[in-house]
């Protein structure tokens, strides 16, 4: 299989290629590396540095013609996308609109998007389904939202086969403080510097926490058995942010003062739990990873890298 994977020297996107290379896959990156790091890059990829927006990323993978694309890349953090949202449209709506261009043109046999749970803003809801409505609280979730229509759009018009994966908070090795859902790498790092953990509002906020490891498992699942459907690579459970700190603090071994801000920051929800029955019946998947288990080896991971930092 040949693959390509947009921001492939991210977080996710850097796990997909260890996958996808340990299963024999052919497999190169995009990625223009404003977020992605060359370390997290595995042997074995190929990696051109492009912006998914430009007409190089379009004519490369015309010529390349790749049997599927990962769709990982995008502008990932939602305070700088309500500074400026024309940056993050660009990013992340025209960006996509440019990609479904040159898979058409390309004869690409599937198109595989990371979407979020962001999609759906605040909600009281205990779990949300895939049915449920969309009504995003930041131009980061609303560009999402909008790149999963032209998506489905663009595929009734072309027959482009594609699959839409709406990742809950995803955690785990080489998350970095900044970007979607990066409450756990900022905690760590506050710990790590022997800063307060702050937290924004009362805490009581919650979060579907799913490990990368597991999101993995679902973007292959879905690369197999994912049909023009889009799914939920969650838990199903949640945990509010103040325990999220306790179970850290208790990890790390040693009292940690938390502080709170008086309000939250503007477009984070509130509540953000995902079923994930559809996924589990049509994609074959469950998510495997304990939390504990995932959150102990993320400290860990994040305290040696922190100590090499601190010998270099």
């Amino acid at each position: 299989m040949r693959a390509i994977v947009t921001g492939g020297a991210g977080f996710i996107g850097s796990h997909l290629v260890e996958a996808l290379l340990s299963r024999g896959a052919y497999v190169q990156i995009i990625d223009d590396l404003s977020t992605g790091r060359l370390s997290n890059v595995p042997k074995g990829a190929s990696l051109h540095q492009m912006d998914i927006a430009s007409d190089q990323a379009y004519e490369w993978i015309v010529r390349e013609r790749p049997d599927v694309v990962y769709h990982l890349a995008g502008q990932a953090n939602v305070l700088k996308s309500m500074a400026d949202p024309a940056a993050d449209a660009r990013v992340n709506v025209l960006g996509t609109i440019k990609l479904l261009t040159a898979c058409k043109q390309a004869s690409v046999s599937r198109f595989i998007f990371a979407s979020t749970a962001a999609v759906y803003g605040s909600t009281v809801q205990d779990r949300l389904r895939e049915t449920d409505p969309i009504q995003p609280v930041s131009f980061y979730a609303l560009s999402k939202s909008f790149s999963e229509h032209y998506i489905r759009l663009f595929s009734e018009f072309h027959h482009l086969p594609y699959t839409i994966l709406r990742f809950s908070n995803v955690y785990g090795p080489r998350q970095q403080p900044q970007g979607e859902g990066n409450v756990i790498p900022l905690f760590m790092k506050q710990l790590l510097e022997g800063q307060p953990i702050t937290i924004h509002g009362d805490g009581n906020q919650t979060r579907d926490f799913v490990n990368v490891n597991d999101v993995v498992i679902a973007l292959l699942s879905a690369t197999l058995l994912g049909r023009h459907g889009t799914y939920h690579v969650s838990t199903g459970t949640s945990i509010s942010v103040n325990e999220l700190a306790k179970r850290l603090i208790a990890i790390h071994g040693a009292p940690h003062p938390i502080v709170h801000t008086e309000s939250p920051r503007a477009g984070d929800t509130v509540h953000s739990c995902l079923d994930n029955q559809k996924a589990s019946s049509e994609l074959f998947w469950q998510p495997t990873v304990h939390f504990d288990d995932g959150l102990r080896e993320v400290y860990e991971a994040f305290m040696l890298q922190g100590k090499c930092f601190r010998l270099t």
